[in-house]
């Protein structure tokens, strides 16, 4: 249990956004204390009050998205009937059937229910369970910013004009800045702004994918479903006006993350039966490349492979492909100087599957008719026919 709650805090994110939150409230603490102190009166006391309320919430509900997680599919779940599996996707790393709208998450390791996607500032996935804290922990730091600012710009003010404020009011209440303390201030503004705008758009775009109940993965889906070919029109079964999808997030927690309420008319398997038809399409779309370049794997291959590639690298978490020479690549997605594929190979276990980006550069096009011969591309193909 220790060694689970140490990996999970321990790790560049949350120790930045904890060291970020502790410098705003500890100077906004002692500068606001200088003008401001809470036995002064009410509207003093209940200006800390809040401050203080606003860094605690922010706190309870960023450990609570860390530590509490987003829930994961039970192992070697299947769905209640049987004739309902063709319509999902088989995860080979974890050996078990994807729950609609789960997804695999490569730096969890795990299939996560309703992802929505891996935040590197809670190190852990944003999903089904922990969703609602993730997004008030965006709230309670913009509102807790934007109270932080405010403060100390005025605290700033006092201290520049100490002189007349020394003289005109009550000398207890004056502002003496120091370099320190000036510095402080002036970065701790720098820090407050910088969150509301960043924080800020990330809660507006989890705001949006809310009152849609959409995730950031199921929107990529239903944009490729509208604009693929087709003979029906497709509805998205999980949208049920924004009043009910609010009240799925914030009001009601009696969901499990499997099955989901889903329009009338629809089944629970439509998005799911979608997938699996954009990913054979997917598929047919590929084209197979061979290395004639070998390629370390690196994110930034500026003297290996030029300013250009460096230059264009895709702004992306996804990994990156290494290549030795004469390795085959089935490639699924283009842009100008880098290709995403995964490397073909007939015995290669399906939990080995190495996929990534990879310089244009260093392949070249490759016929190769039994492309499909790898042992999970065959299985899929299986059970889509």
């Amino acid at each position: 249990m220790l060694n689970f709650l140490s990996c999970r805090i321990f790790h560049w994110g949350p120790i930045l956004g904890m060291s970020i939150i502790k410098c705003i409230t500890i100077t906004t603490l002692y500068m606001t204390d200088m003008w401001l102190p809470f036995h002064r009166s009410p509207i003093a006391l209940l200006n800390h009050l809040t401050f203080l309320s606003l860094v605690g919430l922010t706190l309870y509900n960023f450990f609570c998205a860390i530590f509490i997680g987003p829930g994961h599919v039970p192992p070697n779940w299947k769905p209640k009937s049987a004739e309902d599996v063709k319509f999902l996707q088989e995860c080979t790393i974890c050996e078990s059937y994807k729950c609609p709208r789960a997804h695999h998450c490569r730096k969890c390791d795990k299939c996560v229910l309703k992802m929505d996607h891996h935040c590197p500032w809670i190190n852990n996935c944003v999903g089904h369970v922990n969703q609602l804290y993730f997004t008030l922990f965006l709230l309670f730091a913009v509102l807790g910013s934007i109270q932080a600012t405010f403060l100390l710009g005025i605290a700033l003010y006092r201290g520049y004009h100490a002189t007349w404020y020394f003289y005109n009011e009550d000398p207890d209440s004056v502002v003496f800045l120091s370099f320190s303390s000036l510095l402080f201030s002036v970065f701790s503004i720098g820090l407050g702004i910088g969150v509301m705008i960043a924080v800020g758009g990330l809660f507006v775009v989890q705001m949006k994918i809310i009152l849609r109940n959409m995730t950031s993965i199921e929107e990529w889906i239903v944009t490729k479903a509208e604009n693929r070919e087709r003979n029906d029109t497709f509805v998205y079964p999980y949208d049920l006006g924004k009043w009910n999808n609010f009240k799925q997030i914030f009001m009601s927690r009696t969901l499990d993350g499997i099955e989901w309420p889903v329009k009338e008319g629809c089944s629970q398997y439509a998005l799911t039966a979608e997938q699996l038809i954009q990913k054979q399409e997917k598929r047919i779309r590929s084209r197979p490349f061979k290395t004639i370049e070998s390629y370390n794997g690196r994110w930034l291959p500026l003297f290996s492979q030029g300013w250009r590639t460096c230059l264009r690298i895709p702004f992306t978490d996804e990994p990156r492909l290494p290549l030795n020479v004469d390795d085959v690549i089935n490639v699924t997605r283009w842009k100008k100087y880098w290709l995403y594929g995964e490397k073909i190979h007939p015995l290669q276990p399906p939990k080995l599957k190495l996929r990534g980006w990879f310089p244009r550069r260093c392949v070249v096009p490759y016929n190769f008719t039994s492309i499909r011969c790898d042992v999970s591309s065959a299985g899929d193909e299986k059970k889509l026919n």
